[in-house]
């Protein structure tokens, strides 16, 4: 078995990385402080082709596949995570690029890489974050339009989003609930259209995240993504799956930024006439961390590898989804501790790396719900 990463992902994960170095490291704190998102940096990502990069050629993108877009999370978080939330400037292509119709690939998808479009994927509401089948935003059909009516919580991108895609019941009543939904394009500047962004975030203050309101905000009838309606659960469930890739190199990416720091520290640090490194126990507590890296790297990267070889594996993209958060809540932890008081100063960066970390085991699926879709495959049954 070959585990190396070819030529191009190794430049794309070199190229990745000095940009994040050179771009997020002197303005993270201002970023983080002020709550804003770094359209600055965003702009410089897509001229160098950070953003979409999954997107096939044809539809103006670099057609790396997903594993290259794991691969510029990690090292995007590896230095901050609230800039490197960037990388979900292109949330939602993946639907469209699986499931749309031709006109909707060639119309939307080059917006992205492009820089001329920011996309948010707006599901979870109020009442309805893991139970999906709560979802209460309705498109009803009038004519050759959809009316969209409802609101959505803690969406990425919410307020400075161009285009959301957004999943909506189109057959309330229908007898397989999982035919009872859709997904929609929408334009964030049509009438109805209102999004308030959530402030006092715990990390990733720099992604941006809103609650949105759609008061009878109409789309024409082709903005439903597919050719028919009721195909939103199948459409969503993919895009999380993907999507929980992501979260699990975000979960690496935190974890090696930590990491690097705790050796950065205890490799000057002197305690009782030696340096922290010489110590046996802060050794062991080393190993450890660095041990729970790489097995959350090998799981994401073979789930990555599988998924763009057209073998996708969903109880795999849990266990790294799974694996890697807790992996990056524990680094920091650990970083955090060996920082000792210095940890609890701002300018060392440690203490917003272990604010950040905890999001990985929440969104895209919780760590709870990780462990059901685990099970599940494992023992074959749904209860």
């Amino acid at each position: 078995m070959d585990f190396d990463l070819s030529g191009i992902e190794k430049d794309l994960q070199t190229a990745a990385r000095e940009f994040a170095e050179g771009e997020f490291t002197d303005v993270a704190q201002e970023y983080d402080a002020k709550e804003e998102f770094p359209m600055d940096i965003w702009r410089k990502a897509c001229e160098l082709g950070f953003i979409g990069t999954f997107i096939k050629e044809e539809y103006g993108g670099a057609g790396l596949g997903f594993m290259s877009m794991i691969l510029i999370m990690e090292q995007f978080w590896r230095v901050d995570p609230g800039i490197g939330n960037i990388v979900l400037a292109a949330f939602g292509n993946e639907a469209i690029q699986q499931f749309g119709t031709e006109d909707q690939r060639k119309t939307y998808l080059p917006l992205a890489p492009a820089g001329k479009a920011i996309w948010g994927c707006a599901v979870t509401e109020p009442n309805a974050g893991s139970d999906i089948f709560n979802v209460s935003t309705t498109a009803v059909k009038d004519g050759n339009e959809y009316v969209i009516n409802g609101n959505k919580m803690f969406i990425t991108n919410g307020t400075v989003a161009s285009h959301l895609i957004v999943f909506c019941i189109t057959n309330p009543n229908g007898k397989d609930r999982t035919k009872r939904y859709s997904f929609f394009i929408v334009e964030t500047d049509r009438p109805g259209f209102e999004a308030t962004k959530l402030r006092g975030k715990m990390g990733i203050r720099a992604s941006d995240t809103a609650e949105l309101s759609f008061s009878n905000l109409r789309v024409p009838s082709k903005s439903l993504i597919g050719e028919v309606e009721g195909e939103g659960f199948k459409q969503v469930m993919y895009t999380f799956n993907i999507n929980r890739l992501f979260a699990a190199a975000q979960g690496v990416g935190i974890a090696q930024g930590a990491i690097e720091k705790a050796i950065g520290h205890i490799s000057k640090r002197e305690v009782f006439g030696n340096t922290l490194s010489s110590y046996q126990g802060v050794q062991f507590m080393i190993a450890e961390m660095a041990t729970r890296i790489e097995v959350a790297r090998n799981m994401l990267y073979k789930a990555g590898w599988l998924i763009d070889n057209g073998r996708f594996n969903p109880k795999l993209v849990a266990m790294a989804k799974l694996f890697a958060g807790e992996t990056g809540v524990y680094v920091c932890n650990e970083a955090l501790q060996l920082h000792g008081g210095y940890g609890y100063l701002e300018e060392y960066g440690i203490g917003r790396l272990y604010r950040d970390a905890k999001i990985v085991e929440i969104y895209e699926g919780a760590r709870e719900i990780e462990k059901i879709t685990i099970a599940r495959e494992i023992l074959g049954r749904e209860k």
